[in-house]
């Protein structure tokens, strides 16, 4: 199943539309005698090139996210760590607290990503919010008894967050080229009508039926290899099946069942 999900991701209704009219335009020209000999290394210079080089792009950009994000969470578990081992005295509550601190800044993170960009602007203000709050639940380390030089290496926790957090929202909101995606899109479809002359040039006897193979096999190749870039080009829409998926549960979950390990040990060595 998940194999069929695959492929239906690549072959859409786009796929269908390229090849039915590049079919077409083929049949129109071998029975009209529209003929012609184009060199074929211009699909791979005009078209082909440029697409790869963006799905080579989009890729490289949703390995950067996905480094920032474990930044962001590695980061975060740091100032849990510090707030529970740091001290001077454990307080359930006061775990609690940050736990729903770190839960509200990956779900806030996780909307700004992925809600209508008519709402960005409002979820963007909210995170900066819930990274304020951390600043002040760090800067209360000291009524606990941590030193100076502890909480700042815990500030330096918060500060790298940040940074992962803007580095992932500059990602989403800066693409690859628009003007190459525009003009590998327009060339996606042209090229198959183009072509139609030099396929139909191709028609010979008994086996007139193969000149059609080559325009088939086109329009898919290229519907498919602008789909998969498309699907890349956000890492975050949660359409693509390699798209990075936020899970503020999962992460608060690994948390406590953490932390029920640690205490278990700890008990045990006491």
């Amino acid at each position: 199943m998940r194999f069929l999900r695959h492929l239906i991701l690549i072959f859409n209704y786009k796929t269908i539309i390229v090849l039915t009219y590049s079919l077409l335009a083929t049949y129109f020209c071998v029975k009209y005698g529209i003929k012609a000999d184009y060199p074929h290394t211009l699909i791979g210079i005009a078209v082909v090139f440029p697409i790869v080089f963006s799905i080579n792009e989009a890729y490289k950009r949703r390995e950067l996210v996905l480094k920032h994000y474990g930044e962001l969470k590695s980061q975060g578990r740091g100032i849990y760590y510090a707030s529970r081992d740091w001290t001077e005295k454990n307080d359930e509550h006061y775990q609690e607290k940050l736990k729903a601190l770190l839960r509200e800044l990956l779900q806030g993170s996780k909307d700004f990503f992925n809600d209508d960009k008519s709402k960005q602007e409002i979820e963007e203000e909210h995170i900066y919010h819930v990274f304020t709050k951390l600043s002040l639940f760090i800067k209360d380390f000291r009524t606990r008894g941590m030193s100076g030089s502890e909480v700042s290496r815990a500030n330096q926790f918060l500060i790298k967050m940040l940074s992962s957090f803007e580095n992932m929202k500059h990602v989403y909101q800066y693409r690859t080229p628009r003007t190459l995606r525009a003009y590998s899109k327009v060339f996606v479809f042209v090229i198959p009508l183009i072509y139609a002359p030099s396929h139909a040039d191709l028609f010979v006897g008994n086996y007139a039926w193969l000149s059609y193979i080559m325009p088939a096999l086109l329009s898919i190749v290229l519907v498919s290899l602008d789909n998969i870039q498309e699907h890349l080009e956000n890492p975050f829409d949660q359409v693509g099946e390699d798209d990075v998926k936020i899970n503020p549960e999962k992460f608060i979950e690994y948390l406590e069942t953490n932390e029920e390990a640690f205490f278990s040990h700890f008990s045990k060595d006491r």
